[in-house]
Formats: structure tokens, sequence, C-alpha cells
């Protein structure tokens, strides 16, 4: 469904990805690995357009994503939770969910689809009138996730979205995005820090090091490999 081949990205002088590849089969979640540092996050940004790879390309079920405009990746069915959730803390938790889905010209499906983010998301339901900067930091997460959903994507790109949270909310948020994969057909690519969790629900993994893929296999493969472990996932 998803292929990236030969990503490089520069900003200036520093090489932050070199040649980077994988392929992300559907309904998986890939998990990308790694230190603070090792490209991860400049990664999902070449992949959805924030960013302009030198070299390489991106493609997502026949279509070539490299240099599409962020609007037209999105309508797709590629979307980009960043790092920081990017809640909009003065509007309320409807009106965040509301913009996920504006782009959509269908406004029966987009009731539907906000119906389903809060039957996925109870809480969000409960808080819906409240205002983001109320919310708690899983709430936060959540409603990041949320918005993201509602646009109907077949693609979710998830960057760290277990910093900051608890050990059980994060243990929650991975059995949800494992749930996603079988009940709404989604695929994830899910970079993470806390390597252990990502595997735990992973099916794929790739651990990029100096913006360099070092290993590129199955979740349980790496999960064991404990000199791997060692070295680049800190466990």
């Amino acid at each position: 469904m998803l292929e990236v081949d030969g990503l490089t990205v520069s900003y200036g002088p520093v090489r932050a990805l070199r040649g980077v590849s994988f392929a992300a089969r559907p309904s998986t979640i890939t998990a990308v690995l790694g230190a603070n540092g090792a490209g991860k996050t400049t990664l999902l940004r070449a992949m959805t357009g924030l960013v302009r790879p030198q070299e390489g390309s991106v493609r997502f079920d026949d279509h070539e994503l490299t240099g599409l405009p962020v609007e037209e990746v999105v309508r797709l069915g590629v979307a980009h939770v960043p790092e920081g959730r990017g809640v909009i803390d003065q509007l309320t938790v409807e009106e965040n969910l509301r913009l996920g889905a504006l782009w959509r010209k269908d406004k029966s499906d987009r009731k539907r689809a906000l119906a389903e983010t809060y039957d996925l998301f109870p809480p969000l339901a409960e808080r819906r009138r409240r205002l983001g900067a109320a919310l708690s930091g899983g709430e936060r997460q959540m409603l990041a996730i949320g918005r993201a959903l509602v646009s109907r994507p077949r693609v979710l790109l998830l960057d760290e979205p277990s910093l900051g949270l608890a050990p059980l909310v994060t243990a929650q948020l991975m059995a949800l995005l494992a749930e996603l994969t079988l009940l709404a057909s989604l695929t994830v690519i899910l970079v993470e820090q806390n390597a252990r969790s990502a595997l735990s629900v992973a099916t794929w993994a790739v651990v990029i090091n100096l913006g360099q893929v070092v290993v590129s296999d199955t979740a349980a493969a790496v999960g064991t490999d404990t000199g791997l472990r060692h070295h680049y996932l800190g466990f």
C-alpha cells in the first residue's frame, strides 16, 4: 500500500535522511524506531509533503506523493498527527474535530465520522463542549488522533503519540491503534521512542540511526534481538 524508496532529505549541509526505504502493508502497524535525532520526524514530514526530499519517492496506492501539496496528500487518504498533538486550545473538542473533515463535501458523512470518533473515544464525547486547553495530556492525544480519523484516512502517520503520557494511557493508546487496523482497515506508521510499547503492537519494525535504515524486519525479530535493542533502542 505504501512504499518509501531511497528518501534523502537535507537541511542545508546536514543530511537528515540517507536513502531510506521500506514498505508498509495494508492494515498493519509499522514501527519506526530510533534515538532522538535519528531522522524519524523528518521521515514523516517528507512523506506528507511538509519537507521536500532531494532524492527518492513515496508511493501510496499507485499514487506518487512526492512533490504533491500537503492538502492533496490528505485527500488521497494519508493523515499525519505530528509530535506535540497540535490541538487548538481556543477551540472546543467538537470544533477541533470538525476541522479534520472540513474538506469533505458529504455533510452526512462528516456527521457519521464525528459520531464514530466519539464512539471510539468516549471521553471526548463527554467533553465535546470543553476547550482544548482544559484537556489532559491523554485527552489531547485522543483529540489529535480523532481529528485525523474524521478525514477518513487509509494511512495514519503518528509521531511520538505516547510522549508525556502515563504508562497506563500509553498501553491503552497502543491497544486502540491495534484495534483500528482491524476494525477500520487502517495502515499505521508509528514513530516512537517508546520502542517496547511500539513493538508490542507492530507487525513490522524499521530502525533508523543517523538518517539511515539499519534494520527492517518483523517486530518480533527486532524485539528479541538483544544486541540490536541495547545498541539502538535503549532497552
